[in-house]
C-alpha cells in the first residue's frame, strides 16, 4: 500500500530538463520579468518504510519570464545525503514516521523553502539543516551554504532576507539547550551576529517574522518526546496548557529579548510583521489545534493524514514592548495559508495578502486563493476548478509597479483531469476574474512547498 503523498498529484518525477513553455491561453504579459521558483518532495529512489510527505528529496522547478517569453526547467537539490544515496543507488534513511536510520538521524533533504539572497538561492529543510546555495539560472547545486566562511551550523526554514539592507535573519533549533539561535548575516552572506534564545525545552518551531528593528521568534507548545527521539523515532505532542510564546529580539542591540505570551497555538507561516508606536504587529496564519483524531480508515498512514489535515485562519497579535501586554484576534474564519505578500514591504506595514485555500480532501489541496485586505478585512477569492491543485502563490511586482498589489500572483496548478501541470499568471488587483495567461509545462510538477519570485534586475546576467 503506497503512502497516500507518493502517488497522484504527489507521485515523484524522475527527471530534469528545460523547455519553452506553451502559452495555453491569454497573453504574457510583457511587464513581467523575473524568475519563479518553487522547491518540494521529490524522493529520487523508491523510500524506505512508511513515507511522509515531509521526506523526499528537495526539488526545484522554475520558470524564468521575460519579454513575453517564459521558459521551464527543474532539478534536484544535491545534497550532500543526496549523493550518498547516488553512489548506492537506493534509499539510505528512513522517513519521519519509521525509526531513524543510521547515524541515528533523518536525512537532510533541504525540501521545504527558497530564499534569494547574495546572488543566489538558498535551499533550506524545516528541522534545521545544512542551507545549500543554488545558481538561480541553471538551478546547479553549488554546495552547502558556509556563509563565506564564517557559520558551519544549520538554518531552520523561512528564514528571512529584509529588501531594505539585504541582511538575513534566521534561527536554527534543536535537541539541546538552549534549543534555539537567532542569526543575522550581512547582505553578501558573511555572518555578523548569533546569539542564543533559550527554550524550555525542544520544539518545533517553524517560521519567524521581522521587522525593521526586531525579530520575533516562536516557542510554541509542540513539544518533543525525548525519550522516543532518543531511540530515533519522531514524535511530538500539543500542550494545551502551555501558552504561546513569542520572542521579541532586537536586532540591533545583542541580547535585548523581551517575551509575550498568547493563547496556546501552532503557527506554520507568518505572513508580516511591523512597528506601530509602543507596538509590534504580527499577521499569520494560527492553528488552533495541530493535532486532529486520526481516522481508522487510513490505516499505517493515520498519524500522518491527521497532523497534516490543516485547519488554519487569518490572526493577527500585537506586542505591546511599552506594557508587555498582548492583544489577539481572528480576521477570518477560512482554512487558508501558504501566504505571500509584495516581499518589497517585508517587515513593514503592508495591506494585502494572498493566501491559498486548503481544500477538504483527505490530504492537503490547495483549491484557490484568497486576497485579503488586512486593513479593511474584505477579499476576494479565485478557485482553481474541479480536479486542478494549486500551490503557493507568489506576488510578482510588474515593472514601474507603483502599490502593493500592482503586480501579478503566480501559481503552479496541476490538473488531474487533463494530467498537465501548468503556470498561471494573476491579475493581483483582481484575481478573481482569473488567469490572464495560462502555460503549458514539460513536467508534471508534483504537490509541494514553498515558492519566491525573484525580479529580473537582481538576477545574475
Amino acid at each position: 500500500m503506497a503512502s497516500p503523498y507518493c502517488t497522484g498529484s504527489y507521485a515523484p518525477i524522475a527527471t530534469e530538463g528545460e523547455a519553452r513553455c506553451e502559452l495555453l491561453s491569454g497573453e504574457i504579459p510583457r511587464d513581467l520579468d523575473g524568475l519563479l521558483v518553487r522547491n518540494g518532495p521529490n524522493p529520487k529512489f523508491a523510500p524506505r518504510g512508511r513515507y511522509h510527505w515531509f521526506d523526499g528529496d528537495g526539488m526545484l522547478h522554475a520558470v524564468r519570464i521575460r519579454d513575453g517569453r517564459a521558459t521551464y526547467r527543474n532539478r534536484w537539490v544535491k545534497t550532500s545525503d543526496l549523493a550518498r544515496e547516488e553512489s548506492e543507488q537506493r534509499a539510505l534513511w528512513g522517513g519521519i514516521m519509521d525509526q531513524a536510520s543510521p547515524p541515528a538521524r533523518y536525512k537532510d533533504t533541504s525540501n521545504t523553502d527558497v530564499i534569494f539572497h547574495g546572488g543566489v538561492l538558498k535551499t533550506l529543510w524545516y528541522l534545521s539543516g545544512v542551507p545549500y546555495r543554488v545558481d538561480a539560472n541553471s538551478l546547479e547545486t553549488l554546495g552547502p551554504d558556509k556563509f563565506l566562511g564564517t557559520y558551519d551550523g544549520a538554518v531552520a526554514a523561512h528564514a528571512k532576507v529584509d529588501p531594505r539592507s539585504g541582511e538575513l535573519l534566521f534561527f536554527d533549533y534543536g535537541h539541546t539547550a538552549p534549543f534555539m539561535h537567532f542569526g543575522v548575516a550581512d547582505s553578501e552572506g558573511r555572518l555578523t551576529h548569533r546569539e542564543p534564545v533559550p527554550l524550555p525545552a525542544a520544539r518545533l518551531p517553524h517560521d519567524l517574522a521581522i521587522t525593521e528593528n526586531y525579530a520575533i521568534l516562536m516557542d510554541l507548545p509542540v513539544i518533543f518526546d525525548d525519550k522516543a527521539m532518543a531511540q530515533g523515532r519522531w514524535r511530538t505532542s500539543f500542550r494545551r496548557d502551555l501558552p504561546a510564546r513569542f520572542a521579541v529580539v532586537s536586532r540591533r542591540r545583542p541580547d535585548q529579548q523581551r517575551w509575550f505570551e498568547a493563547e496556546p497555538c501552532y503557527i506554520y507561516h507568518t505572513i508580516n510583521a511591523w512597528e506601530e508606536g509602543d507596538e509590534i504587529i504580527m499577521v499569520g496564519c494560527r492553528v488552533a489545534d495541530p493535532y486532529q483524531a486520526p481516522r481508522p480508515e487510513d490505516g499505517p498512514w493515520a498519524v500522518m493524514m491527521a497532523t497534516l489535515r490543516i485547519q488554519a485562519t487569518l490572526h493577527k497579535w500585537r506586542f505591546n514592548l511599552r506594557t508587555g501586554e498582548t492583544k489577539e484576534e481572528s480576521l477570518d474564519d477560512r482554512n487558508a495559508e501558504f501566504p505571500s505578500i509584495d516581499g518589497r514591504l517585508l517587515g513593514r506595514r503592508s495591506r494585502f495578502a494572498y493566501n491559498v485555500i486548503i481544500g477538504s480532501e483527505p490530504t492537503v489541496f490547495f483549491d484557490g486563493i484568497i486576497k485579503y485586505d488586512t486593513e479593511t478585512g474584505e477579499s476576494e477569492s479565485l478557485l482553481f476548478g474541479a480536479g486542478r491543485r494549486g500551490s503557493e502563490s507568489p506576488f510578482a511586482p510588474r515593472l514601474g509597479s507603483t502599490g502593493e498589489d500592482d503586480g501579478y500572483i503566480l501559481s503552479f496548478v496541476h490538473d488531474e483531469r487533463e494530467a498537465r501541470s501548468e503556470l498561471w499568471i494573476i491579475d493581483a488587483h483582481e484575481p478573481s476574474r482569473g488567469a490572464v495567461a495560462r502555460l503549458g509545462l514539460a513536467n508534471r510538477v508534483p504537490l509541494g512547498f514553498h515558492a519566491k519570485w525573484v525580479a529580473g534586475d537582481r538576477l545574475p546576467s
